[in-house]
């Protein structure tokens, strides 16, 4: 009987987790579309996401704001763009268009998402 307490216990809280950015779950953001922008890492293989859902921001930034976490709640690190569209998926979002720009300050992929209902 413990040990069937114990593993209730552990199953229970694998569910308390989630994919969160700013620690709002992915699947609770209430918006439509979702933008998530990719930039290259400096002598990386990896790229810099960030997921733009219309959220609130501080005025003055250094530094990346969206902080992209997986269920287990750690830092998530892209592979690629397609490796964010993948996790994008698996919580719920449906591509619907990609742009880039490439310019001397902004050199950057953009997907638009739409939330899957």
């Amino acid at each position: 009987m413990k040990k069937l307490f114990i593993l209730f216990l552990i199953n229970a809280s694998a569910l308390v987790f989630s994919q969160t950015v700013n620690d709002v779950s992915l699947r609770d953001i209430d918006v439509d579309y979702v933008q998530i922008i990719g930039t290259g890492r400096s002598l990386s293989t990896k790229v810099n996401v960030e997921i733009d859902f219309g959220q609130e921001t501080k005025s003055i930034s250094f530094k990346n704001e969206t902080n992209i976490k997986d269920e287990r709640g750690r830092n998530v690190k892209f592979n690629s763009m397609m490796d964010a569209l993948n996790f994008m998926s698996a919580n719920g979002y449906v591509f619907q268009f990609a742009y880039t720009t490439n310019d001397e300050k902004d050199k950057a992929v953009y997907y638009i998402l739409k939330k899957n209902k």
